[in-house]
């Protein structure tokens, strides 16, 4: 997993590193079991303040994406479902943060003029580009990314 953290960006150090770990944890790249660098060497690594490196991994181990343990360093959480108990991988006090920031985003969307349509292509693309395409014959339905509002610059 690579990291890059962009100084320029209007999104917190802590926020883009946080990002950047649950995306590889997404994707496979980081795994459950698997030991992050500790806090001294990643700040380091990256050319940032030890407090910043540190805040996103308790926000991670908060959220439930790390175990964190003294001594032994940040280690990646096994967030499969535990269908034996009937859990899902998203616990019933995590959705009201995920629905806000969904709303979030939605809002500022609708704001800059897309539509219902759009978005919901968009978001189409989106879950394919992570999940792999589920339904092959909605290919006619997707817009193209210019039918997209630009996000906004810094």
């Amino acid at each position: 997993m690579i990291i890059e953290i962009d100084q320029s960006d209007d999104v917190p150090i802590y926020e883009q590193l946080r990002r950047q770990i649950i995306a590889a944890i997404a994707n496979d790249e980081l795994l459950p079991g698997d030991k992050l660098p500790s806090v001294r060497s990643l700040a380091v690594d990256l050319g940032v303040n030890l407090h910043t490196v540190n805040k996103a991994y308790a926000l991670l181990r908060d959220d439930g994406y790390l175990n964190m343990r003294r001594g032994s360093g940040a280690v990646v959480a096994d967030r499969r479902a535990d269908e034996s108990h009937g859990s899902t991988a998203v616990d019933d006090a995590q959705w009201p943060v995920m629905h806000e920031e969904l709303r979030r985003i939605i809002l500022e969307y609708k704001a800059r003029g897309g539509t219902v349509e759009s978005f919901l292509a968009a978001v189409h693309r989106q879950c394919a580009s992570i999940y792999g395409p589920q339904n092959p014959d909605r290919n006619e339905e997707r817009r193209s990314d210019n039918d997209i509002p630009p996000r906004r610059s810094s």
